[in-house]
């Protein structure tokens, strides 16, 4: 049916020759050709994408980053679920008790340690007036009434331990046993007991150290006495200062006084009531010393090793746990006390946070003096000889120590980034885990081992109050960065090592659960049951249910609670127990990886010590080939940020912020970027100005040092900010370069120079300056002229053909000269402005005064010499006149070239308004259109320049005062006789040795007579004197005349009258050549003064435009519209 609607035209459509099946095969072919290709196009994007963004990351640029810890909403009692209702109880006690230490151990290394050593930092002594102390004090006020709170509730929860244990470990025959605990360590409750009492060490060394604070402290309570004795000038009720001033009281008691530590182990740790006995329980007191013995062990061997992990740490709490077993049982194991001290040799000072260093020596003298009384004095001296002698040996010792792990670090993270590269083998799945799980430890290794030689030296340094060399400042610093360096990868693989890590702990779980699950099957098998063997295998029962989920600190806490149970009876074999703990300290270590190497690597106590930056950047600028490093660098100073924010005696954290941030920056333009930037500036210079005889600049003989390394670094992130160090020295240069263009403008070639040699040299993308580029004959400025008008006629010639001025007289062997570009430029310099004040009417006037000014001067010039030269000196101006109208033509041409249409310029307001843009936008707008309104208006106005200069002077000129100047075209024939003698005169003394007073042009006098001429309206008259005709005539006549007689006496062969003869025919031919060329000047200068109309006809024409123009007003066409001739 379609078909036939078709009309008669397209009936051999009809017939099918089979192409078109042809071409829709050949289009489906290239379809399916182009969705190949755009597959495989996006697959390869894809690829790509996936290589770049999925893989590795950048510390200084992500907005986000992944938090790796194990994370479940299960609690406790949901976890501890065994048919041993006892046994649940007992773990979920101790799990809870341990759960508490581990937040109060968090608040107080974020909170409370930093609110504490922030306090008094971002106010110098300078700054500081009277009043800010107690201001400052007062705000914290609130801060140690929190800490209070926290400290009462340490010692709660130290008490409840205790209590929980001794309750389980009793001598009571009476009391029943609540379980076994014949072979039952509960080596974790020991533990994060000792965190706790470590945690009320470091509060007490933190206020110990900080005389701030104790200052501070001293000047509130006087000035709280000063209220006390007249509270209604200071508008307080004196009912509330009394309850103050107990609190003030009970703070200074409780927290500064250094009696944190010892109130705690203090306490009244028997129940006076009867109920649980601590001091007097036997089982107790040795189940407390074996633990510690054990703990010891365990720490002793691996303190100052490569494997050690977190034993400095549980050597502290180890030290706080014996003072508590001394002040509990009052017994002592005095080769235990002894085997504490020997550890000082090896570990001399421990950092127990940012520059807060620890002596175990001096606290088990000074907590346990009976103890202290039974050692030779000689060993305690030797503890503190050895101190010394560690920080000898370790400021000798650090540039090979630096260098060594520079080696371990590199080829570790070399290690890492093949590891991760490849792809796990399905065949070799178990050890790929492995191999990574390995890697990752060696890394956080190497991240303790550096991050305990820095801390340790920088706070001995400190706390001994010794100088640091600068070889030892420039090794710890490199320490820092290789510390940086590790944690930075493990960020930048942080999507492989999340994957990884996932992995290897499940790994870890199978074989830990592997191993109980052969013990478990062991304790089934043994078919003696008894209430002992029930609790091991509930407790193992336990662990391998808690071992079914993610690996969260709660639930590896509770597996380490229940194996202390399990593990007694002999439930494992010793081949068994030590895989095991291996695998749950992997497991601890695999689970907690970025949150420990985030800790480890946090380099916060760089704030104590940045009196080291300096001479770090001193380094940094001396070897600029390893300038990469300063991002590690200020990746570890942004690690002091998160602490500031706790602090609490300012206004708000951000002022310490602001002046860490200030602090920091002033250092780095000091000592780096300010001196890159005069470096550079100064090569540049040298550079440019080679062709002075310059200091030896020679490579080999001085030295080099290559700058260009700094522009190739990526933005360095510091707070808030990106520090880009090439946009820093470009931004320099440029500003340099400009203000010194704009102080000397005939200096822009070299700065251009130096910009081009700075992007050659350094990659630098330096901006044009855009300031008017002045030619090497620049000549006068235009203002400079028009300041001194009179001056610039008298001492320039005019030369009307080319538009150019030339110093008559100089005492230089050169002249200088004027000519359409110098004012070009000129009006580039000073803008179109300048134009519209050239010819003022009080220059005019000056004109019209020195007309009448004729006199005699020194020299003996007629007075026909000195009109000349007035006429000449009028006409100079009017060439002057005509220079800058040219010049602002060439100027505005040259900047208007980038209109496309004069005739129709769009409004860019407008277009603006309606597109609704800011009113930043709008103002911009504004100004171009103001720009390209001046232009237009410049380029296209003022054509009768000189038609204006006539209209302003004519009417004097003509006046009734002035009648004798009715005569004025009668005086011009001798004029021009006067000007021709004295032309001629100047240009013969150009071939004379004294120029003096030679010239070659002076077309500023015809210009003068064609001006004064239609000033005078005499042009008519001037002409009927056919001036310029009679004198071709003359000079015609004479020349026929003297050839005739050449002819004559070239006959006669007398020589000496050929030769006046032939002279005289020179002479001639050059005064009507002189003739000549004036004639044409005066005839070209008459066209711009419009001589073809006198000024009656000039008048008429006026009228009838006025007459036109009132018809266009009224809505009626003109007839015709006369065209004026346009001069430029």
């Amino acid at each position: 049916m379609a078909l036939e609607t078709l009309s008669p035209d397209w009936e051999f459509d009809r017939l099918d020759d089979g192409s078109q099946k042809i071409h829709a095969e050949v289009q489906l072919k290239n379809y399916g050709k182009f969705l190949e290709e755009y597959t495989s196009q996006l697959k390869r994007i894809e690829d790509a994408l996936d290589d770049s963004v999925g893989d590795v990351w950048d510390f200084s640029l992500d907005p986000i980053a992944l938090k790796l810890l194990p994370y479940e909403q299960s609690s406790l009692l949901e976890l501890i679920k065994t048919e041993n209702k006892v046994l649940n109880k007992v773990i979920t006690v101790y799990a809870a008790l341990c759960c508490e230490i581990k937040k109060l151990k968090y608040e107080a290394e974020t909170k409370f340690y930093n609110g504490l050593l922030f306090y008094g930092e971002g106010a110098t002594d300078s700054s500081m007036v009277e009043g800010d102390c107690q201001i400052q004090m007062g705000r914290f006020v609130s801060f140690l009434q929190e800490l209070s709170c926290f400290v009462t509730r340490c010692y709660e929860v130290v008490v409840n331990v205790v209590h929980q244990l001794a309750v389980l470990y009793t001598s009571n025959k009476n009391a029943p046993k609540i379980i076994e605990t014949s072979g039952v360590h509960f080596q974790a409750m020991y533990e994060h007991l000792g965190e706790l009492l470590t945690v009320l060490i470091t509060l007490d060394e933190i206020i110990d150290n900080h005389a701030t604070l104790k200052d501070h402290w001293t000047m509130y309570k006087r000035l709280l006495k000063s209220v006390h004795h007249n509270p209604s000038k200071f508008g307080i009720q004196e009912d509330k200062l009394k309850p103050f001033e107990k609190l003030l009281l009970k703070l200074e008691c409780q927290l500064l006084d250094g009696m944190i530590f010892q109130v705690c182990i203090e306490q009244q740790f028997d129940c006076l009531n009867g109920g649980v006995s601590v001091s007097k329980n036997s089982t107790f007191a040795e189940e407390f010393a074996h633990t510690l013995r054990a703990a010891f062990a365990n720490v002793e061997t691996k303190l100052g090793e490569p494997s050690e992990i977190d034993q400095r740490d549980k050597y502290v709490g180890i030290c706080g746990l014996f003072v508590l077993h001394f002040q509990i049982f009052r017994t002592i194991d005095k080769k235990f006390y002894k085997s504490l001290l020997d550890v000082c040799k090896k570990v001399p000072a421990i950092t127990l946070t940012a520059n807060i260093i620890w002596f175990a020596d001096n606290f088990l003298i000074q907590k346990i003096p009976a103890a202290a009384k039974l050692l030779d004095k000689k060993s305690i001296h030797t503890v503190k000889l050895q101190r010394e002698n560690f920080l000898q040996q370790k400021a000798q010792s650090l540039t090979k120590d630096m260098q060594s792990y520079y080696v371990f670090v590199s080829s570790w993270m070399t290690k890492m980034e093949s590891i991760l590269s490849k792809e796990q083998r399905v065949d070799k799945f178990a050890e790929d885990l492995s191999n990574r799980c390995n890697v990752f430890i060696q890394g956080f290794l190497y991240a303790y081992s550096l991050s305990t030689i820095i801390k340790t030296t920088m706070n001995l340094y400190m706390s001994m109050q010794k100088p640091m060399t600068k070889t030892s400042v420039k090794a710890l610093c490199r320490l820092v960065e290789l510390l940086k360096a590790i944690e930075h990868m493990f960020y930048r693989r942080s999507m492989v090592v999340a994957d990884s890590v996932t992995h290897i702990a499940q790994h870890l779980q199978y074989q830990a659960l592997h191993t109980i699950s052969v013990a478990k099957k062991r304790v089934i098998s043994d078919k003696k049951y008894s209430e002992q063997r029930l609790d091991v295998l509930s407790a193992l029962v336990l662990a391998e249910n808690t071992l079914h989920g993610p690996s969260t600190k709660q639930r590896r806490l509770i597996v380490s609670l229940a194996l202390s149970v399990g593990t007694q009876m002999k439930t494992f074999k010793d081949e068994e127990l030590l895989p095991l703990q291996l695998v749950l300290k992997k497991l601890d270590l695999i689970s907690e990886l970025t949150e420990r190497i985030r800790a480890q690597c946090d380099c916060c106590f760089l704030y104590w010590h940045r009196a080291v930056f300096p001479i770090y950047l001193d380094d940094v600028y001396e070897n600029a080939v390893d300038s990469a490093r300063l991002h590690y660098m200020f990746s570890a100073l942004r690690d002091c940020v998160p602490a500031m924010m706790h602090a609490r005696h300012l206004e708000s954290y951000e002022v310490l912020l602001e002046c860490y941030d200030k602090e920091i920056m002033e250092v780095l333009n000091e000592h780096l970027l300010d001196k890159l930037c005069k470096e550079i500036e100064k090569d540049l210079r040298l550079s440019v100005h080679t062709h002075l005889k310059l200091d030896d600049r020679n490579p080999f003989r001085v030295g080099m040092k290559d700058l260009a390394h700094f522009f190739f670094l990526n933005p360095i992130r510091f707070f808030n900010r990106f520090i880009d160090i090439k946009a820093y020295v470009t931004h320099y240069l440029d500003k340099t370069f400009y203000n010194l263009t704009t102080v000397a403008l005939h200096d822009w070639a070299t700065y251009s120079e130096m910009r081009n040699l700075a992007t050659q040299r350094y990659g630098l993308s330096m901006t044009e300056a855009h300031l008017p580029s002045q030619t090497l004959e620049q000549g006068l400025d235009v203002l400079e002229i028009m300041r001194n008008i009179h001056v610039f006629v008298s001492r320039y010639l005019y030369n009307l053909n080319n538009q150019i001025f030339i110093e008559r007289t100089s005492n230089n062997k050169h002249l200088n000269t004027i000519n359409i570009r110098h004012i070009a430029n000129s009006i580039r310099t000073h803008g179109t402005g300048i134009m519209n004040t050239t010819y003022p009417f009080e220059r005019a006037d000056k004109f019209n005064r020195g007309i009448r000014k004729l006199g005699i001067t020194p020299d003996g010039q007629s007075y026909l010499d000195q009109f000349r030269q007035l006429i000449s000196q009028i006409g100079n101006a009017m060439g002057y006149v005509r220079m800058i109208r040219s010049g602002g033509l060439h100027c505005c041409s040259s900047a208007i070239r980038f209109v496309p249409d004069l005739e129709d310029i769009v409004n860019f307001e407008e277009l603006v308004k309606e597109e609704g843009l800011s009113e930043e936008t709008q103002k911009a707008a504004r100004q171009l259109d103001s720009v390209l309104g001046d232009l237009t208006r410049n380029f296209a106005e003022g054509t009768e320049y000189f038609k204006m200069l006539v209209d302003v002077f004519a009417p004097e000129f003509r006046s009734p005062k002035n009648m004798h100047l009715r005569n004025f075209y009668i005086i011009v024939p001798p004029l021009t006789l006067n000007f021709v003698e004295h032309s001629i005169s100047c240009k013969e003394k150009l071939n004379k040795k004294n120029k003096s007073g030679a010239a070659f042009t002076d077309d500023g006098f015809a210009m003068g007579v064609a001006y004064i001429l239609k000033l005078l309206d005499q042009y008519q008259e001037f002409d009927s004197l056919h001036w310029f005709q009679s004198v071709r005539e003359k000079y015609v006549k004479e020349i026929r005349a003297v050839a005739k007689q050449q002819n004559v006496q070239s006959t006669n062969q007398d020589e000496k009258l050929l030769q006046t003869m032939n002279l005289t025919h020179k002479r001639l031919e050059v005064c009507l050549q002189e003739f000549e060329l004036l004639y044409f000047s005066l005839s070209s200068a008459r066209i711009f003064f419009r001589a073809d109309k006198t000024a009656a006809e000039e008048n008429q024409e006026k009228k009838e435009k006025e007459e036109e123009s009132v018809k266009a007003s009224n809505g009626e066409l003109p007839n015709s519209m006369p065209a004026d001739p346009i001069v430029k």
